[in-house]
């Protein structure tokens, strides 16, 4: 029996937390507040907030998965809780066995259509990106044997890319309808958690994607057509950035079989549950 602690036990945390506690395994996670939510599930809670370092009375444990997200609600700025709450963290927590923390394709800025991999320049076109990556850069520095997951857009039940609303009103989408979209299924991405946990190489970074990356037009025209809503019209625009993403070292190295390999398989299970 292993033990597993996650920091940011929110959509993806919890689906691993699930299936950390259907092989037998201890799990913990750190809240705010939500304790009889987490015991309802089987989930040790741990008081705590990582923007506060004081609060931090993090246990040891085999495992620790990172999955902070920013809670707008809570009035604090992306730069406090990515890059100060992971100081924070990597200040007061015992140093466990693996660390895997969930980075974001965001801090790939490449804009040019073309296939990028783990290998590929790391230059972000936005804001966000470029404090993803300074937390990457932190954690190689603090912590060199972190496994570092770069996720693509996760979806699944209950969340639907963003501008799904709108197709319901028939209202112009804002993008760029041929750009590219690099998705994966929220049961996937905690697969591939999972994956990371048992065999990912310390020390290695992982893209999270799906087998099939698809245009704008092409994903929004598959959610219209199950929603049976208007076909999407769309105002074009200039997106910042452009790219298809290889997933080739997740499905090699961790050995991850997708449950959902392209959009049009996970979209319709997302829509219908």
């Amino acid at each position: 029996m292993q033990s597993h602690l996650i920091i940011g036990c929110g959509y993806l945390g919890r689906v691993v937390a699930r299936r950390w506690l259907d092989q037998g395994h201890l799990v913990a996670a750190l809240t705010r507040s939500r304790s009889d939510e987490l015991r309802s599930l089987g989930i040790e809670p741990v008081l705590g907030d990582v923007t506060e370092p004081s609060s931090l009375h993090l246990p040891s444990a085999d495992t620790v998965l990172y999955a902070i997200g920013l809670d707008r609600s809570a009035g604090k700025s992306m730069r406090d809780v990515y890059v100060g709450g992971l100081t924070n963290v990597l200040d007061k927590l015992p140093t466990p066995r693996r660390f895997i923390y969930i980075s974001s394709t965001s801090v790939y800025g490449q804009s040019d259509g073309n296939w990028v991999d783990e290998s590929s320049p790391t230059e972000p076109a936005e804001e966000n990106g470029r404090i993803v990556l300074e937390c990457e850069h932190i954690l190689r520095e603090r912590l060199h044997d972190a496994i570092v997951l770069r996720f693509g857009g996760i979806y699944g039940p209950g969340r639907l890319i963003r501008r799904a609303s709108i197709l319901g009103k028939g209202e112009p989408i804002a993008t760029d309808p041929d750009g590219w979209l690099n998705l994966i299924h929220l049961e996937d991405g905690a697969r591939a958690v999972v994956a990371a946990a048992e065999r990912g190489e310390l020390g290695a970074t992982y893209n999270i994607a799906d087998d099939q990356p698809v245009t704008r037009r092409e994903f929004y025209s598959e959610m219209a057509t199950l929603l049976a809503a208007p076909l999407p019209t769309f105002t074009p625009t200039r997106e910042p950035t452009n790219r298809r993403i290889n997933n080739r070292r997740m499905r090699t190295q961790l050995g991850v079989e997708l449950e959902y390999p392209n959009f049009r398989v996970g979209l319709r299970q997302a829509i219908q549950s």
